[in-house]
């Protein structure tokens, strides 16, 4: 049994409505998408879509993780509440268990509960701190 893919899931669409079209009931593309995607399972195209670029996505996040890392140099914990992109360059938005402060001196602070940044197919940012470490580095929590 082959692992389906988008470009596969694509193409079902295409050739189911190539096949109504020639019996008589013609359907949009988007309609095509959505009907394979209820063959597969999902709600929509998009969740099925969704599920499939989770597939493929090389450090294997996925919205609901559990992760760990580092934030501007601070340890953290949470969970993926978003996450779009391609695999290699991650948008991915952590709520943290515990907030997390960004700020290093000890006149003043400043408390985050949820951090965002752009991650590398290794969780890493390309974006450093003066240090030259990376502001955010992400990866899955241990089970």
């Amino acid at each position: 049994m082959t692992t389906l893919t988008i470009d596969a899931a694509k193409a079902q669409a295409k050739a189911l409505r190539q096949a109504l079209q020639a019996a008589g009931t013609p359907v949009s593309h988007a309609q095509a998408l959505e009907l394979v995607a209820r063959q597969h399972g999902a709600r929509d195209w998009n969740t099925l879509s969704a599920r499939l670029d989770r597939q493929t996505d090389t450090p294997g996040l996925a919205l609901g993780d559990r992760v760990t890392g580092r934030y501007l140099g601070q340890a953290y914990s949470g969970k993926i509440v978003g996450l779009s992109g391609p695999a290699g360059h991650r948008q991915v938005e952590i709520a943290l268990d515990q907030p997390v402060d960004t700020v290093r001196f000890e006149s003043f602070s400043n408390l985050r509960r949820r951090i965002r940044g752009t991650v590398n197919a290794d969780g890493r940012s390309q974006r450093r701190t003066s240090d030259g470490e990376p502001q955010l580095t992400v990866a899955k929590a241990p089970a």
